[in-house]
């Protein structure tokens, strides 16, 4: 083979992996704004489903310094979603959990009752686990359970007690997780995805509770 050869080979290769580059950056760009909306749709309804009495609910961030700010485009921090009933009261929060899974990350938003401190419900918004085992997360009526009322107490700046999955049939306290059998990879990414948030968000939101209770959905 020829340099001349050589060399027409090396630079097709190099323009067919730039273009290859630009189109999977641009086709990234042109359909990222609707993977966002509907993300964005997909927890606007969870957060309704999973706060109990909740009518409307009001979307807002923490920034770096602590303070409590109506989320806008660009606007950074910690997301948290404010719950009120047709009254205007606020009757829980909501928040986003995520952690790998067996095949993938499982996300999930989950409810924060103030009165007990304690997380009163969760859906998975995202999941890619095997289909009959991973799933049960969502379709088993006992882990299910599991959420009506799981401990989250704050302690100063974390839970009082970690939220973890235990294996099936072994819980003994209320911030325990009781395990799916068959399914523990993925018992445990809820258990995980749910004590990583809640350790980063829940000490930020109880200080400004007084807040949300009197802004508007």
């Amino acid at each position: 083979m020829s340099g001349n050869t050589s060399k027409a080979m090396i630079a097709t290769l190099g323009f067919v992996t730039a273009l290859s580059g630009f189109l999977i950056v641009t086709v990234y760009q042109a359909t990222k704004p609707a993977i966002e909306e509907n993300k964005r749709l997909a927890i606007q309804k969870t957060v309704l489903e999973v706060i109990k009495g909740a009518t409307a609910y009001k979307h807002f961030v923490i920034n770096e310094k602590g303070e409590l700010l109506a989320a806008a485009p660009g606007l950074k921090g910690t997301n948290v979603y404010a719950g009120y009933d047709a009254g205007g009261k606020l009757t829980g929060l909501a928040a986003e959990g995520r952690a790998q899974g067996y095949s993938g990350a499982v996300e999930t938003i989950y409810a924060y009752t103030p009165s007990c401190q304690c997380i009163t419900g969760v859906k998975v918004i995202k999941q890619t686990e095997t289909p009959g085992l991973g799933d049960k997360v969502i379709t088993n009526k006992d882990f299910v359970a599991n959420f009506d009322k799981l401990d989250a107490t704050v302690k100063g700046d974390a839970l009082a007690n970690a939220i973890v999955a235990v294996k099936h049939g072994s819980k003994k306290n209320p911030w325990e997780i009781d395990a799916i059998s068959g399914a523990t990879i993925s018992s445990k990414a809820i258990a995980k995805g749910l004590n990583g948030s809640a350790q980063d968000v829940l000490p930020k939101v109880v200080p400004l509770l007084s807040q949300m209770e009197g802004a508007q959905p």
